[in-house]
C-alpha cells in the first residue's frame, strides 16, 4: 500500500505533485506545481457522488472503475512523463479513493509515490492559518502613492539581490482601480489567489526584506487574506512622490493599446455615477477621440485623486522619488537600513 504523509512545504520543491481532482477543482486553486491528472471528468464525479447518496458506496465504486479503467496505462504514462525520475505525490479532496487509486496504479507500475494526508484540504487549513495570524520573519516594505505614479514598473526593476517583491496586483490580476484588469486577463478565484500569496511568502528568503505595494482590502474581486492588510498598516511604510505630468505619460503608455478601447469605455461607464455626468461626457469624448493622454489627466484629476488617499491618516517611514526609478531604489535602501 503507498505510504501516506502529512503536508510539508518542502514537498513541493521535492516532488512531482499531481492533482487526481476534477478540472473544475483544480481549476478552482491546487497545491503550488500541481499537474491535474484527473481520474473522472467533472460529470463523472457528479454522477458518481449522485450514485453513493442514492444507492451506496458499492455500486458508486463499480460505476467509477467502468468509467476509468480505460484510462490507467494513460494515467501512468502522463505522471511517469511529468515525474521524469522525481518521487510522485498525488492528492485529492480528502485523501481518499481517488488519490487512493492513482497512488496504487503508480506504485505497481514502479513508480516511487506518496499520498497525501487529509488531500487538498489538509494543505487548505494551512493556507487559511498562516493568513490567520500573519506572522514575517523579515522586514516588510509597503509602496505607497497615487495612481500612475509607477510603483509596480518599480517594484519589478528593483534587484533581486536585495529584496523580494511580491505583486500583489499582478496574483490578483487586477491594479486595484477602475481601469485596473485591462489586459491582465480573468482574475483568479479567491481561494487561489490565497495559494499564489502563501508559495510567494513562503519562497521569500530570509536575508532581504519583502516589498509590495499598498492595496486596499479588496482588489478586484478579490480579497487580502486573514490580517494581511492590517499587517501591512503596521509595517513599514514608503510615500512616493512623483509628479503629476510623469503620472498622466505613465498611465497614457499603460492604456495606449487599440484593444483597451472597448474595455475602457466599460469601466468608464461603471464610474459615471461618480464621475458625475459633465465630467463623463468629457472623459468619454476624450476616449472617442483616442486621446490617452487627455483622457489619462483626466482621470487623475476628476477621479483617482479624489478617491485614493485623499485622507492620509498615517505618516511614512520615508518618502522616495519615483521620477527616476534607479534615484528612488538607492532613497528606498537609504530608509530601510537606517
Amino acid at each position: 500500500m503507498p505510504r501516506t504523509i502529512p503536508f510539508s512545504p518542502q514537498l513541493l520543491d521535492t516532488h512531482c505533485i499531481i492533482d487526481a481532482r476534477t478540472p473544475l477543482e483544480f481549476a478552482d486553486d491546487h497545491l503550488p506545481g500541481a499537474i491535474n491528472v484527473p481520474i473522472l471528468t467533472n460529470a463523472e464525479r457528479v454522477e458518481i457522488g449522485t450514485l453513493y447518496k442514492q444507492q451506496g458506496p458499492q455500486l458508486a465504486r463499480q460505476r467509477g472503475l467502468e468509467l476509468t479503467c480505460h484510462r490507467f496505462p494513460s494515467i501512468v504514462a502522463t505522471i511517469a512523463e511529468a515525474a521524469a525520475g522525481r518521487p510522485v505525490l498525488v492528492y485529492c479532496w480528502r485523501g481518499g479513493l481517488r488519490s487512493e487509486s492513482i497512488a496504487l496504479l503508480l506504485e505497481m507500475s514502479g513508480l516511487p509515490v506518496v499520498k497525501l494526508q487529509g488531500g487538498y484540504k489538509s494543505f487548505r487549513q494551512i493556507v487559511s492559518s498562516f493568513f490567520e495570524a500573519v506572522s514575517l520573519p523579515v522586514q516588510l516594505v509597503v509602496l505607497h502613492g497615487m495612481t500612475g505614479s509607477g510603483k509596480t514598473e518599480f517594484l519589478n526593476q528593483l534587484p533581486a539581490s536585495d529584496w523580494t517583491v511580491i505583486d500583489l496586483e499582478g496574483l490578483a490580476r487586477h491594479r486595484g482601480s477602475a481601469f485596473g484588469s485591462l489586459g491582465l486577463g480573468e482574475q483568479p478565484p479567491q481561494k487561489r489567489f490565497e495559494t499564489l500569496l502563501w508559495d510567494a511568502f513562503r519562497r521569500a528568503p530570509l536575508d532581504r526584506p519583502i516589498v509590495v505595494e499598498g492595496e486596499s482590502k479588496r482588489i478586484g474581486r478579490v480579497t487580502l487574506p486573514g490580517n494581511l492588510h492590517e499587517v501591512m498598516a503596521s509595517s513599514t511604510k514608503i510615500w512616493c512622490e512623483v509628479s503629476v505630468a510623469t503620472r498622466v505619460k505613465r498611465l497614457a503608455a499603460e492604456y495606449a493599446r487599440q484593444d483597451y478601447r472597448g474595455p475602457m469605455a466599460e469601466a468608464l461607464e461603471r464610474i459615471k455615477k461618480k464621475l458625475g455626468g459633465e465630467q463623463y461626457e468629457e472623459l468619454k469624448q476624450k476616449l472617442e477621440a483616442w486621446d490617452v493622454e487627455g483622457l489619462a489627466q483626466g482621470l487623475i484629476e476628476q477621479y483617482y485623486d479624489k478617491l485614493y488617499y485623499r485622507v492620509r491618516k498615517w505618516e511614512p517611514e520615508g518618502t522616495i522619488n519615483l521620477e527616476e526609478y534607479t534615484v528612488a531604489a538607492r532613497e528606498l535602501a537609504a530608509i530601510c537600513t537606517t
